[in-house]
Formats: structure tokens, sequence, C-alpha cells
């Protein structure tokens, strides 16, 4: 392997490793600790199971602080991947991912004031079936915000897969399954808004294109990239 190629393949793989854990990180939250806590359609349980394993919840609350902060790091490494295909594409990648980041540390604060008003350490002067209540509620608000986050979940997958279409030194395949996946989220998102009652049926129609993010992780992290850093080179010239 030339020398020259190595730093654009360990960005690569760096990216890769970052995205994995990203990935994981992101199952965690969004279907380990709900299957653990969360009761449908039973706030006393859904309570008694928050205070029954309050580490667990705590480390979800961590763990999304962690996920957010992975998800900068990782977005750079893509940054820099991607900025001599096209510098204005990766900047649009980067606004879309970065927007989101406040709301993440905003609905944690929800999380947490849920908690301590579960815990009793909150609204004293509430009943109990109040405090109940109102704790509910902060969590709902994250279950909501939710439904908007997913919105630029498939924004930010727009560009990426347009900057790999792009690209000499990533399979366009992969480019075009991100642009899939993405619609696919934005389509989700839709319906969870507009048409709720659908949601199920146009989730198990959209889970094969959100594959598209796994196959991108996995070829960086175990390919990295072609090497090809001449076409890279004519790029860089190209969107100077």
């Amino acid at each position: 392997m030339d020398d020259k190629d190595y730093p654009l393949k360990k960005t690569a793989r760096l990216a890769g490793f970052l995205y994995f854990i990203w990935i994981l990180s992101g199952l965690y939250s969004l279907m380990f600790i709900p299957s653990q806590i969360e009761m449908s359609g039973d706030a006393a349980a859904t309570a008694y199971n928050i205070l029954s394993n309050e580490f667990l919840f705590r480390t979800g609350i961590i763990n999304d602080l962690i996920n957010s902060c992975i998800w900068i790091v990782m977005i750079l490494f893509l940054y820099r991947l991607f900025k001599p295909v096209n510098r204005y594409l990766v900047k649009l990648l980067f606004a879309f991912v970065i927007v989101q980041i406040p709301a993440v540390f905003i609905l944690e604060g929800f999380n947490i004031t849920a908690l301590m008003i579960l815990k009793g350490k909150g609204l004293q002067t509430f009943e109990a079936g109040q405090r109940l209540d109102i704790a509910m509620q902060f969590l709902k608000f994250s279950d909501y915000a939710v439904l908007t986050l997913e919105f630029y979940w498939g924004l930010w997958l727009l560009p990426l897969g347009i900057l790999i279409m792009k690209s000499d030194f990533i399979p366009r395949f992969l480019g075009i399954w991100l642009i899939i996946n993405g619609i696919a989220l934005l389509i989700l998102s839709f319906t969870d808004i507009l048409l709720p009652q659908y949601r199920n049926m146009i989730f198990k129609i959209a889970i094969p294109a959100m594959f598209g993010e796994v196959a991108f992780m996995l070829w960086l992290l175990i390919k990295g990239v072609k090497n090809n850093v001449s076409s890279i080179e004519n790029n860089k010239v190209l969107s100077i």
C-alpha cells in the first residue's frame, strides 16, 4: 500500500469504528432500555420499573450523552474523509448532525426531571398520582421529540449518500443505499406525525433500507477506502 493512502484509510477505519460504537449505543437506548422499563399503557408499572431499575435508567441517560459526543467526533472524521469530494455537501452533512445535539441534551434533562419527581425529590406538595402524571408527561416529551429528530436522522444521510456516489473510493451502491435509508427514515418520520396508525406497517416495509448505515459502517471498518488517491486529489481540485 502506498504511504499516502494510509492516512485516508486510517481516517475511514476510525470513522467506521466510531460508527460501530455509535450504532451499538443507539440500539442500547432505543431498544434495550425501553424493553426493560416501558410498559405500554401502564404508567404505574413503568414508574415502578424505573424506580426498580434506577441504575439502568441512569445508564440510558449517560449513554445518550456519550452517544452524541461520539456522533460529533465521527462526523468530523467523515468531514475530513469527504471534504476533497465536495466541500459544500460535507458542510451540509455536518450541519444536519450538529443541530440535533442540543435537543438531545435538553431531552435528557427531561428524563432526569422525571426520575427526580418519581423519587419524590420534586413537586413534593403534589399528590402521588399528580407526580406520577407529571413525570410520565416529561418522559412522553422525550418520546415525542424522537419523532421529530427522526426527520434529521434521515436528512443527514442524503448528503452522505451523494458524497459517496461522487467519490471514487467507496462503492456507489453504498451511497444509493444510504439515500434510500435516509428517505425511508424521512417517510417514517412523516408517518409518525401525520398518520401514526400506519407506523408499524411502514416500519416493516422500511426495514431492508435501514441496513444501509450498517453496510456503510462495515465497509469503512473492514475495507476503509479503495486505493485510488489520484481520483481523490482530482476531486479536491474540482471542489476548490
